[in-house]
């Protein structure tokens, strides 16, 4: 079952659960790019830095999950993008936190909470940005 199978608002649980492997997927890439770009001293450095950004990426996937789940819960709009927005910002704020920096969340949190604000829309009016065109 993927992501967008699970109704807006309807199973958080499940939601939050594929929005954490998401993240955890999308960590654990960003950890091995980053591994090999910059090469570490030690293996225990190398350990150290994948398992940190794989946790890292995994929380803001659960996060966003869950927040958008919850508001669209709470507000009962549930195909609202202004949930994806909330969920986006939620987790732009924990990567504020994490990095000891408002700059960091402020901006975090305004374009994660854009890019997943237009990624609702464009679901919801067919967007696509590759393949072969409509005719």
């Amino acid at each position: 079952m993927g992501y967008w199978d699970v109704p807006d608002g309807s199973d958080c649980v499940e939601k939050t659960w594929i929005s954490t492997k998401l993240g955890t997927a999308l960590g654990l890439v960003g950890s091995a790019y980053h591994i090999v770009a910059f090469q570490p001293d030690s293996a225990l450095a190398a350990v150290q830095r994948a398992a940190g950004g794989t946790v890292t990426m995994a929380t803001m996937g659960a996060i966003f999950g869950m927040a958008t789940c919850l508001s669209a819960q709470a507000r009962e709009a549930p195909d609202d993008p202004l949930n994806y927005f909330m969920g986006g910002c939620a987790s732009g704020i924990f990567l504020g936190a994490r990095t000891h920096s408002a700059m960091t969340g402020t901006t975090a949190c305004l374009g994660l909470g854009t890019l997943a604000f237009f990624t609702k829309v464009g679901k919801m009016e067919g967007w696509r940005i590759a393949g072969p065109p409509k005719l």
